[in-house]
């Protein structure tokens, strides 16, 4: 009869077991997240890429793993992140929060597959064939931002009917959202009759500097460009819009929640659990090539109507029967 200790040594001896666990905790494949800015604040939509994720079967931390980079609204650090994570062989890379960690992405690797979110045309900045075919090792979610300008300020003239004169915040860390931001906020304001002027920051102290030239410029409401950032700082923003008195509009619903008067636009926890499910089709083996590229219709208003009384507006009847969520 053989002896367990022949039978151990057989099998490679006592060390057997434990490089065989090792092999196995090895193979969980590994998720890289690129992003624009931290998630901290942004826990509802992290929430809902997880749970995109585990509707296919993949539960972070036992079945798959997620390393995070992420630029810190420095977006010129967004290639050696990128490069990292490349470097680590994850087994695909989600980038979000913008276009900017999307071409980083792109330039980094055409091996690695990448799913994304982005608000611009996939096609027109040339990261996929087409959007049934996108044709690459890219695919992901293209849900709408400057589309929805317009409606974002006929919302907030219902809210503000006196209203002549509108502030735009943009971040100059994202030149190009913030020029497209803007070109499409005057030319939405000029078929209404109202006059557009834009402020720049990127930083807490930049946005401290916007709000004091406020009390010069005197604007009648705040427009804010749909920037990742400005979600992150949306505290800050909201502390000063109400200490100033100022109807503000945001493009999502967190900073609304925080005590902003209202928001209109994509629902972007939705955006982010299917950029979960396809992360998850990509772990279980289809190709990006293949995936057609999702074009979100999930639109949300959402409006604080708290924050409404304290400024002295009336919430309209069109609106109060049309908002998804009033908060109270």
């Amino acid at each position: 009869m053989m002896r367990r200790r022949e039978f151990i040594t057989l099998l490679g001896g006592p060390v057997a077991w434990p490089l065989a666990a090792r092999a196995q905790q090895a193979a969980v494949p590994v998720i890289g997240v690129l992003g624009a800015v931290a998630p901290e604040r942004l826990t509802e939509r992290w929430r809902a890429f997880r749970q995109g994720l585990k509707e296919a079967g993949y539960v972070e931390g036992e079945n798959v793993a997620i390393e995070y980079r992420w630029a810190e609204n420095e977006l010129d650090r967004l290639p050696a992140r990128a490069a990292d994570l490349v470097q680590k062989q994850v087994a695909v890379i989600f980038a979000t929060g913008g276009t900017a960690p999307v071409i980083a992405a792109k330039a980094a690797t055409t091996a690695i597959p990448i799913v994304f979110t982005i608000p611009e045309d996939p096609v027109q900045l040339g990261l996929a064939t087409s959007l049934s075919r996108p044709g690459g090792n890219l695919t992901g979610v293209n849900f709408l931002v400057g589309e929805l300008v317009t409606k974002r300020l006929e919302v907030l003239h219902e809210l503000v009917p006196a209203m002549t004169r509108v502030a735009v915040l943009v971040n100059p860390a994202n030149p190009a959202r913030a020029e497209t931001q803007v070109r499409e906020a005057e030319s939405a304001a000029r078929g209404m009759g109202l006059q557009v002027q834009s402020f720049k920051a990127a930083s807490g102290r930049e946005i401290n500097a916007v709000f004091a030239t406020f009390q010069r410029e005197r604007p009648d409401a705040l427009f804010v460009s749909p920037d990742p950032y400005f979600v992150v700082r949306r505290s800050q923003i909201v502390t000063l819009a109400a200490r100033h008195a100022i109807p503000t509009s945001f493009s999502v619903r967190e900073p609304v929640e925080a005590g902003g008067l209202m928001s209109y636009g994509t629902d972007l926890s939705d955006v982010y659990r299917q950029a979960g499910v396809y992360t998850a089709r990509i772990l279980k083996g289809a190709k990006p090539a293949d995936l057609p590229i999702v074009q979100t219709t999930k639109f949300e208003l959402v409006i604080n109507a708290q924050t409404a009384l304290m400024l002295g507006l009336t919430v309209p009847p069109t609106l109060l029967s049309t908002a998804d969520e009033m908060i109270e």
